[in-house]
Formats: C-alpha cells, sequence, structure tokens
C-alpha cells in the first residue's frame, strides 16, 4: 500500500468502511480499506479499526463525500 495515503475516516467495522468505500467509488475516488483483519476473513482482528485511505490530493473531498452521507445522530433543530 501507498505511505503516501492518508486516513480520511476509521469505522467500528467492515461493513460500515465499505459502505464509505461504495460512496467514495460513487463519486469518483480512489480509496482503500485498511484494516488488520485477514482481508476481512478474521474480523475479529480488527481491534484497532477500520480505516479508509486516500490519496492526499483527495482528502478534502473525500470528507465532504462522507459526511454528506453520514447518518445524524442527532435530530436537526426544527425550524420556526
Amino acid at each position: 500500500m501507498d505511505p503516501d495515503l492518508l486516513v480520511v475516516k476509521t469505522f467500528a467495522n467492515r461493513v460500515e468502511a465499505d459502505l464509505a468505500l461504495t460512496a467514495l467509488d460513487a463519486a469518483g475516488i480512489l480509496a482503500a480499506v485498511r484494516a488488520d483483519d485477514c482481508a476481512g476473513q478474521r474480523p475479529h482482528l480488527s481491534f484497532l479499526r477500520v480505516a479508509i485511505v486516500v490519496r492526499p490530493e483527495d482528502l478534502l473531498r473525500a470528507e465532504e463525500v462522507l459526511n454528506e452521507t453520514a447518518t445524524p445522530t442527532e435530530p436537526a433543530p426544527e425550524s420556526e
């Protein structure tokens, strides 16, 4: 893996990371999953979390894409 790749976001499991990877792919951003879980065969080994990495020049756009697709954790304030 390219040592210049930067972590754009980390996830608790491979499924969440794969969903983010799909969103980045749809936006035309090359990205990869970095996890120490034997390519998904041993998910219990990913105790250090699962990361999505991108090229430095794609970092800001990747953050924007992942923020757009994130599920809000609290309800939006009601407009009056």
